[in-house]
Parts: C-alpha cells; sequence; structure tokens
C-alpha cells in the first residue's frame, strides 16, 4: 500500500514537474518573443529617434542660415536705410538750390544740351547762339541752313506754389498768375529768337524740364491756343525726344538729298566723259573703216599681182620648153 501510494506521489510528483517545465518553455517563448518585440520597438524607436535628431539637426542648422539671412539682410536694410537718409539730406539741399531761379535755368540748360548731344550729331548743334542783336538763345538746332531756336529757362516760381497752398481758390488764382508768367514768356521767345531774316524757322521750341508741369500747361487749352499764334511749341523730356528722332530723321535726308546733288553731278561729269568718249571713238571707227577699205583695195591689188606674176612664170615655163 504504502508502495503504492509512494507511486502515484511519485507520478504526481513528475507530473507536476512535467507542467511546471512546460509551463516554463511557454513562458520562456513568451518572453523570447515579448523580448524579440521590445528590441524591434526599441530599434523601430532608436531609429525614429535617430530620423527626428536628424531633422531637427536639419532645421536648427536650416534655421541658423536663416537667421544669419535675416541677419545680413538687416544689415544691408540698414545700410541702405543710411544711404537713403544721406540721399533725402542731398535730395533737400538741391532742393534748396533749385529754388533759385538763375540755378535752376542752368540746370535745364545743362540737361538740355545733354540731350541734344546724347541724339544729334555735334555739327548741328549750337549751344548759347548768339543774334545780331546780342540775345543768346540757350540752344538751336541747324537743318540745311535754317535753326530751330530752343529756350530752357521756363517760369516755375508760382507753379512751385500751387504744390504749396490747400486751398482750391488759392491754387487756381496762382494757376492764373502762371498762366500770365508763360504768357509773358512766350512772347519774349517769340520776339527774341524767331528771326527768319538771320535764318531761323518761323516757329520756336520751349523746352519744359519737368513732365508735371507740361502736363498742367497741356490742361490749359487757351495758353496752347496762345502758344500756337505766337509760333511756340511746348516739348518735355519725353516728347523732345521724339522731336528730336523726327528732326534726325529730317537731317538724314538733307544728307541723302546732298549726297544725290553729288551723285548727279558726278553724272553729269560721267556723261560729258562719256560723249567724249563716244567721239573719239566714232572718230577710230571712221578711221578704222577708211583703213578696212584700204586693206581690202590692197588685198585685191596684191591678188591681182599674184595672178599676173603666175601667168608670166607659167608663160616663160611653156616657151622654155618649145624651145629645148
Amino acid at each position: 500500500m504504502i508502495w503504492l501510494i509512494a507511486g502515484i506521489l511519485t507520478v504526481g510528483a513528475m507530473a507536476v514537474i512535467a507542467l511546471v517545465l512546460m509551463m516554463t518553455q511557454q513562458m520562456s517563448r513568451q518572453l523570447n518573443d515579448i523580448t524579440q518585440q521590445v528590441n524591434e520597438r526599441l530599434k523601430e524607436t532608436s531609429l525614429a529617434l535617430q530620423d527626428a535628431h536628424k531633422t531637427v539637426g536639419e532645421r536648427l542648422d536650416s534655421a541658423t542660415r536663416v537667421f544669419g539671412d535675416v541677419q545680413k539682410s538687416l544689415g544691408r536694410l540698414e545700410e541702405t536705410n543710411k544711404q537713403i537718409y544721406e540721399i533725402s539730406k542731398d535730395i533737400s539741399s538741391l532742393q534748396e538750390l533749385l529754388r533759385a531761379p538763375k540755378f535752376r535755368g542752368s540746370m535745364g540748360e545743362t540737361l538740355l544740351a545733354q540731350l541734344l548731344q546724347d541724339i544729334l550729331p555735334k555739327e548741328n548743334i549750337k549751344l548759347q547762339h548768339r543774334f545780331k542783336s546780342g540775345d543768346i538763345v540757350d540752344a538751336a538746332i541747324l537743318v540745311g541752313q535754317n535753326l530751330i531756336s530752343i529756350d530752357a529757362k521756363f517760369p516755375l516760381e508760382n507753379f512751385k506754389k500751387t504744390q504749396e497752398v490747400e486751398s482750391e481758390d488759392e491754387k487756381r488764382s496762382i494757376l492764373r498768375m502762371f498762366a500770365r508768367d508763360v504768357k509773358a514768356r512766350i512772347d519774349e521767345v517769340a520776339s527774341k529768337y524767331i528771326l527768319t531774316d538771320e535764318g531761323t524757322f518761323d516757329f520756336a521750341l520751349m523746352y519744359i524740364p519737368s513732365e508735371a508741369v507740361y502736363y498742367q500747361i497741356n490742361k490749359d487749352e487757351e495758353l496752347g491756343v496762345y502758344a500756337k499764334s505766337r509760333k511756340i511749341i511746348f516739348v518735355s523730356p519725353s516728347t523732345f525726344y521724339a522731336y528730336l528722332q523726327a528732326i534726325l530723321y529730317g537731317l538724314r535726308g538733307v544728307s541723302i538729298q546732298r549726297n544725290i546733288q553729288k551723285i548727279f553731278a558726278e553724272l553729269g561729269r560721267a556723261q560729258l566723259e562719256l560723249a567724249k568718249f563716244a567721239e573719239d571713238f566714232n572718230t577710230v571707227g571712221s578711221h578704222l573703216d577708211k583703213a578696212s577699205k584700204k586693206y581690202s583695195e590692197a588685198r585685191e591689188k596684191l591678188s591681182g599681182l599674184n595672178e599676173r606674176l603666175g601667168a608670166v612664170t607659167q608663160t616663160s615655163q611653156l616657151e622654155s620648153q618649145r624651145e629645148e
């Protein structure tokens, strides 16, 4: 009985041991699986952390570069602001200088001269041209044998005042004074610089150095009609360029006309030479005709002599044969 109980206990113990071993193996496998999964997750996490670190590093590098660029841009902007400030001071100083009518007139003359020299041939430009009366026009353009007078001393004082007032009534009043100033200048230019007896065309140009002033004048129809009646043409920097281009084409036409005249003169001389050559050629031809006739006559005579000589020779031979 004891042995039976011992045997049962032994079998039970072995079964328990086997079960424990089986459970241990199963838990070991599960632990290995869990460990493998944890390792894989750790690996993935590590890779993700590395990528994140790389991305963060790249972002930081990019941010550093952007920050550096921003700093450089701010530095350039600061330098530009300084330059703008200096330029604004220079412009203010220039505006103060331009308030003097004499200096402003000189500046207009300088700009006018530069524009003329940029477009037209030097030989067609006359700066500070003096007339017999002693009056001096700012510039003149030589077209053929005539001059186009150009005035650059435009009255701007009252126009400047229109920019300084806010009241429309005051502005209209000042514009009326400005129109009177312009008419007075028109009369002065027309009387001093349109001198057909001294070779000018019957019109003159008034150079207006400001597009805004030119626009304001064109709005005043009465002023435009008055200028037309006095044969004065207003030009601004932009429209004057178009006028100069037209004049340049005209100058080229004059040059072509002169060349054509030279060509015709050469053709006339060539025609005379050709006529003389034709006369000499006809004379030579006449001599050649006479020589040809003489040659033909001489050839006929030579042929006749040859025939006679042949006949005489033949007769002499026959007589010699008979004597023998």
